[in-house]
This record gives C-alpha cells, structure tokens and sequence, in this order.
C-alpha cells in the first residue's frame, strides 16, 4: 500500500521560510507527476506547484511565483516545497499529490495524497 508522509510545515512570521517535504513509500515501481496543494479555512483546495516526471517542467499558481520551488528526488522518492518570503495569505494545509505505479499495477498510475501540514504564517 502507498503512503505519503508529509513533513516541515508550521509556525512562522510573514517574510520568514519553510521547506516542506513528502516520502512515498510501500510498492513502488514509477512515480510520474508530482503536486503540491493547499486548502485554507473555507477555501477550496488549490493547485500550488506541479513537477513532471523527471524534473523537466514545473508550474506555479500566480500567487506563489517567485517564491515557492519545488523540486523532486526520485532516488528518495521525495517531493520537496522551497517556501520563501511567506505572507499571511500562504497560511493552509498543505497536501502533496503523487501519480504512482505500483509493483501490484505497473501499468496504470493511481493517484495519490499526503495526510497535510498545517502552514500558519503570522503578520
């Protein structure tokens, strides 16, 4: 069974930094697109940031270009969130999303979400 574990998020002041990262673990065989995700109090969740397969192209919402990278270690398995000069409007839960191919599966790629971690950036 795949699981993502998420890690990093917070407390911290506007203008302050934090690197959130995710693990997948458990049957893994490929790991196609990466995301990252948020969803603030009474907000929809949101698309933040997205990695193809391979590093080659990443995307970012508006809001957090030129702010947030994001990055992936296929040795490791590992998504990571690059946050810096953080405002009070990044405050959210934060989910990493895996498009995985699992040994039991290899030919179909299943998604997959973090359990979230709280990102809270005070003014």
């Amino acid at each position: 069974q795949v699981q993502l574990v998420e890690s990093g998020g917070g407390l911290v002041q506007a203008g302050g930094s934090l690197r959130l990262a995710c693990t997948a673990s458990g049957g893994i065989l490929e790991i196609n697109g990466m995301a990252w995700y948020r969803q603030a109090p009474g907000k929809q969740r949101e698309l933040v940031a997205a990695i193809s397969s391979g590093g080659t192209t990443t995307n970012y919402a508006d809001s957090v270009k030129g702010r947030f990278t994001i990055s992936r270690d296929d040795a490791k398995n590992t998504l990571f969130l690059q946050m810096n000069n953080l405002k009070p409007e990044d405050t959210a839960v934060y989910y990493c999303n895996f498009g995985v191919a699992t040994r039991q599966a290899p030919s179909i790629i299943q998604n997959y979400w973090g359990q979230g971690t709280q990102v809270t950036v005070s003014s």
